[in-house]
């Protein structure tokens, strides 16, 4: 019994899978639970509020006190998010109409863009929702036509007929898309369409429609950017591998997202020719994403034995940020591979944030590229250092400033302006780039230039009391200092978060303390004895013991700490003294004037 209480715990703070929208994160539990922070302007967390949330917040799928729906998949757009629960039922929460006052003729215009799937009479018994959003989830009808959730269902299914079950979702900028158990693509929202004024154009459809262009195929991964979509798709009826996806794109293509060799649209799915890749070294296609006018694909080489080896990069698409890896700032009509990352890599994940691109190796190395030294970090970022500016090759970010690597990676997700990467087999979560409105889930809504720990698993927050089961005057009065009681666990548990974050704050700042004097990171095994029984310690006396301790690589490293202490500080008041002189001089010569 022990174990099994264990064994759920383990996965109630376990991330299977992160997605990130312009500003807000999801983030997927191993128990089927769906977390959310970020800005929550428009709905987009699904907390039944607009409220921003700088922690990590589980949402809730039911009305009842009992959350019984176990969520398999997540998605986000820009403003909106999706959700696929294990009976195959699609949920959705967010943005879902964009509106244009059109001032000349004094009438409000609306442009549907309908990527939760639904308007404003289909949203699925849930309040707190209209025609434009929705805050909290909603279930999604027009599957539910197609499938009923129900599996006790008396009715006989045809023989050798399957039922549609959704089995993956995706968004993107303002559409929204799922595949289902018979390898079908469904797309709704604002979707790329054949136009008879213009032969492409972008349609708002709340309604999920099937893509034919796929049939008699199998659909096993799709990504879209804002106005594009590529597809991995199988060459034959069935999934037999990797090495026998194909891979589609269609939509605008005005800097060459969809890698087709040139800028026209297409309204429908058109192969990305492998001709584009090396045909001496074929590659297999395994991984696809799509930032807002760029797309990265990860494949493998096949040795000389059919045996797969090390992974490639390939990205084409906008690159005036440097988003592309490239080393330029120059756009790309068609697959090119980031040179500059290790040959010999095996990656397994790949994002695209508005500007910025970022993977992540097996080993735990990240690689970023693109505006702001790859942060994504948009341009009126008050950042100015000298090493400010958009990184146009890979650059590897460190977990800390001690340790390169991050432990046991899962995942990468890119928002517009942020980046989360799952590390330690799910268990933690890192975050940087943009931080306003809470985004990073740290606590704090201040930009992060370097990965900084996302608080998870968050605190406990449902503290709930028994209903009383009898109206005496005794019970009533119980019940009355309920409110005062949340509200009491309320506060505590927010000190209990500001605590956690002001820990987190001293613990990073006594490891750079320690590195930079012993020049390694800092371990739990390193705090005197001393203070470990006491709290408190004698400095001068454990300062002496240690340097009579210390062996010669220790005493030479504080020496040179020292030497180096001592001509800074001698640097710094040169300096001062010169800015001095020069006040000075200044204001004597504005006196004799």
């Amino acid at each position: 019994m022990v174990d099994d209480i264990a064994s759920f715990h383990n996965l109630s703070s376990k991330v299977v899978a992160v997605a990130a929208g312009e500003a807000h994160t999801l983030l997927l539990t191993g128990d089927g639970h769906v977390y959310s922070w970020g800005r929550g302007m428009l709905g987009r967390l699904g907390r039944g509020s607009e409220y921003d949330e700088h922690f990590p917040v589980r949402i809730k799928f039911c009305d009842s006190e009992e959350d019984t729906v176990r969520i398999v998949g997540i998605a986000a757009g820009s403003y909106h998010s999706l959700a696929l629960a294990e009976d195959g039922s699609v949920w959705c929460w967010g943005y879902n109409i964009f509106k244009i006052l059109i001032l000349m003729i004094d009438i409000l215009d609306y442009y549907m863009d309908g990527q939760l799937g639904i308007n404003g009479e289909d949203f699925h018994s849930r309040k707190y929702s209209d025609g434009d959003y929705s805050v909290v989830p909603c279930l999604l009808n027009k599957f539910l036509e197609l499938h009923p959730p129900d599996s006790s269902s008396t009715v006989p299914e045809a023989e050798g007929k399957t039922s549609l079950k959704i089995i993956a979702v995706k968004a993107g900028g303002m559409m929204s898309l799922c595949i289902d158990n018979l390898g079908a693509l469904w797309m709704w929202g604002n979707c790329p369409q054949q136009s008879k004024e213009r032969g492409f154009s972008l349609v708002s459809n709340f309604t999920p429609t099937p893509v034919w262009d796929f049939h008699g195929h199998t659909v096993v991964q799709v990504a879209c950017g804002n106005e594009h979509v590529m597809a991995l798709v199988t060459a034959g009826e069935s999934y037999k591998g990797m090495d026998d996806l194909v891979c589609y794109s269609w939509g605008n293509n005005s800097h060459g997202q969809l890698g087709l060799g040139d800028t026209e649209n297409r309204p429908r799915p058109e192969m990305v020719e492998m001709k584009t890749f090396d045909l001496e070294s074929p590659f297999a296609i395994y991984a696809v994403a799509c930032g807002a006018f760029h797309t990265a694909l990860l494949t493998l080489k096949k040795g000389p034995s059919d045996t797969l080896e090390s992974s490639t990069c390939w990205t084409f698409g906008l690159g005036d940020n440097g988003q592309l890896g490239h080393g330029t700032t120059q756009s790309t009509l068609l697959p090119k591979p980031v040179k500059e990352l290790p040959q010999s890599v095996h990656l397994i994940s790949v994002d695209c944030g508005l500007f910025h691109t970022c993977v992540v190796s097996s080993d735990g190395d990240v690689w970023s590229w693109g505006m702001e030294k790859g942060l994504g970090l948009c341009p009126d970022d008050i950042y100015g250092g000298t090493d400010s500016g958009d990184a146009l090759s890979p650059l590897l970010l460190s977990c800390n400033p001690y340790q390169t690597k991050f432990p046991e990676p899962v995942q990468v997700a890119c928002g517009a302006a942020h980046t989360v990467i799952v590390a330690q087999q799910g268990y933690k979560l890192w975050s940087w780039g943009r931080g306003r409105s809470g985004v990073l889930g740290n606590g704090k809504s201040i930009d992060s230039y370097t990965p900084t720990v996302v608080l998870w698993p968050p605190l406990v927050e449902d503290f709930k009391q028994e209903e009383p089961h009898s109206s005496s005057e005794h019970d009533k009065k119980e019940t009355d200092r309920v409110p005062e009681t949340d509200e009491r666990l309320s506060s505590a548990l927010n000190q209990l978060k500001l605590l956690q974050t002001k820990l987190y704050v001293m613990e990073r700042y006594a490891s750079i303390l320690h590195g930079s004097i012993f020049g390694e990171p800092f371990d739990e095994q390193d705090i005197l004895a001393s203070m470990q029984n006491s709290g408190a310690f004698d400095i001068a006396k454990e300062w002496e013991n240690m340097l009579e301790t210390a062996d010669c690589t220790k005493l030479i490293k504080l020496e040179m700490l020292y030497r180096n202490m001592l001509a800074g500080v001698k640097d710094k008041l040169m300096k001062r003294r010169i800015k001095e002189i020069i006040n000075e001089c200044l204001q004597a010569s504005q006196a004799e004037n």
